[in-house]
């Protein structure tokens, strides 16, 4: 007898298409038959060992968060509720460029600092691999939810070159295709970019070529994170969907955004460059988050020459009064190249996570309110806070456009991406509350999206990407990576108050046929593995 039947669901399989009632049987972590209209047809209905009464629930394949954060968060924190009682069953890490794999033991020292913003400092993991096949072997050794990787090409960059701002010569180009190569072979699903962080942003567009057309060779994507979401965000689009038609490379826009006041209303232009490379044979695909505020680091918004040569060197800058001034010109004046080339607006700078406890005063507070406070110039106060806490604050950016989030989640190459950051006192609520909010808020309430085309976009679309050949449908044979959801009461508890209060109306995920999440409340299961581009072939 089988291990468990779903009975009476409500099954929005993934496809789009319209949603039908079913008993959906689950045996050896497989969904192994599925009967329509059980009840209604009078036949014989399927049993098995465990029966769960599902009416009044829909039964969805188990959400994809194309753009997460949760390299050492998987390791660190078995329960990873953030992500699993939200429905999520596979997120997708090693964004923006910069992670854990591939590292020797000089580039994790520098990666860990540079992004400690966004992980915490690590001093609680034991980093027992250097590869990336090491470092998915360690995740195969039991997580909460499934993981894909990306190959970070600053990290690669950092390996290979170091942190400065120069072009590699020939044969450091050879290296970092040597380490893409490696990291494809052993199982990643593409490469990206965080073409406004160093040391990913001094690749000049050749070179990034190059990396692409080995990605492309192994059936991977590019995920970039572009050189600008503000001043120029449109000719930072364009210029990605060229350079991966040059390599022949499929394109992933990550956390696809028009931020800031010179691109409020500009929504529709971005969909019009992407329709038209569509077109014309394109293979595109983009995630959003649905909210309106980023976030980032605050060092982030620093210049990019200021952090040439990595942290401890952008320290020392800070430290120095005359480069100090120079770089607060860049910030305030100029537009600095790490706030997307708009000059910065420090009301709209909050300070979300510090590393030290007793920096805490300024969480929850923009720049200017703690600057007011103490009397001082906001440059005075962010630069006095990158010293203190070592380049360790975490920040929300209140600079996006609500007509820009829907426009950009109606568009059918749109997929789910949390970009959640789970660092910090007062995370950004995305980290939390995407998949709750798109079917409460954006489906439910707004009517955006109908649910079946919501789920669609959160589902089949990013398994497509992905090149999954056996997730994101509600299909026999398929993987029983499931989610039950109640669609009149689904939504994100997660506020920008209390960022870290988990969803309700979701009392079931399975990952692989096993319960991660029953009645509400999570499990001790530890379901999730490392998802391989070789397995997908």
């Amino acid at each position: 007898m089988e291990e468990l039947v779903i009975r009476d669901a409500e099954v929005v399989d993934g496809s789009g298409g319209p949603s039908y009632r079913a008993d959906v049987v689950v045996d050896g972590g497989r969904i192994v038959s599925i009967v329509k209209e059980a009840a209604a047809a009078g036949c014989q209905r399927p049993r098995a060992r465990r029966e769960l009464d599902a009416e009044g629930l829909v039964l969805s394949p188990g959400f994809v968060d194309m753009h997460a954060h949760s390299d050492l968060a998987l390791l660190r924190d078995p329960d990873h509720s953030a992500k699993a009682a939200q429905g999520v069953t596979l997120e997708v890490i090693g964004q923006d460029g910069l992670s854990y794999a591939p590292v020797d033991d000089r580039t994790l020292g520098e990666v860990r600092r540079a992004i400690a913003g966004w992980n915490g400092s690590g001093d609680d993991i034991d980093f027992d691999w250097r590869s990336v096949g090491e470092y998915l072997d360690r995740l195969d050794r039991g997580i909460a939810v499934n993981a894909a990787y990306l190959i970070p090409q600053g990290t690669v960059r950092a390996l290979a070159v170091g942190w400065e701002d120069r072009e590699a010569t020939p044969e450091e180009l050879d290296r970092m295709r040597q380490l893409v190569a490696e990291g494809m072979e052993q199982g990643a699903v593409g490469m990206s970019s965080g073409l406004t962080y160093t040391p990913g942003m001094y690749a000049k567009d050749a070179e990034l070529t190059e990396l692409c057309r080995v990605v492309a060779s192994y059936g991977g994507y590019y995920c970039p994170h572009h050189r600008s979401y503000g001043a120029g965000a449109l000719e930072a689009y364009e210029e990605m969907v060229a350079l991966t038609r040059e390599a022949g490379c499929s394109l992933h826009l990550a956390h696809a955004t028009m931020n800031f006041g010179v691109n409020k209303g500009r929504a529709p232009e971005l969909l019009a460059l992407l329709d038209e490379a569509l077109a014309a044979g394109a293979d595109i695909s983009l995630d959003t988050y649905p909210y309106t505020p980023g976030c980032t680091t605050l060092a982030a918004m620093l210049p990019s020459w200021a952090n040439e040569g990595g942290p401890e060197t952008a320290l020392k800058r800070l430290a120095d009064e005359g480069t100090a001034a120079r770089i607060r010109h860049d910030l305030e004046v100029t537009g600095s190249d790490g706030c997307h080339g708009v000059p910065i607006e420090w009301d709209t700078i909050e300070i979300s996570g510090v590393g030290d406890p007793a920096l805490a005063g300024f969480v929850g507070r923009t720049v200017r309110e703690s600057a007011d406070a103490r009397g001082e110039a906001p440059w005075t106060t962010a630069r006095g806070l990158l010293l203190a806490d070592r380049l360790a604050p975490t920040i929300l950016q209140h600079v996006g456009h609500e007509e820009n989030v829907r426009a950009i989640m109606r568009h059918r190459v749109h997929t789910g991406g949390s970009d959640g950051i789970l660092q910090g006192a007062k995370p950004h609520p995305r980290a939390y509350g995407t998949f709750p909010h798109y079917l409460g808020h954006y489906v439910r309430e707004l009517g955006v999206l109908s649910l079946e085309e919501c789920v669609a976009h959160l589902t089949s679309r990013p398994a497509a990407r992905l090149r999954l050949p056996d997730r994101g449908l509600v299909r026999e044979g398929y993987v029983a990576d499931l989610v039950l959801f109640d669609p009149a009461t689904v939504a994100a508890g997660s506020t920008f108050s209390e960022p870290r209060t988990l969803p309700t109306g979701i009392p079931y995920v399975l990952v692989d046929g096993r319960f991660v999440i029953e009645d509400g409340r999570r499990t001790d299961v530890l379901a999730g593995r490392a998802v391989r581009r070789t397995a997908l072939a």
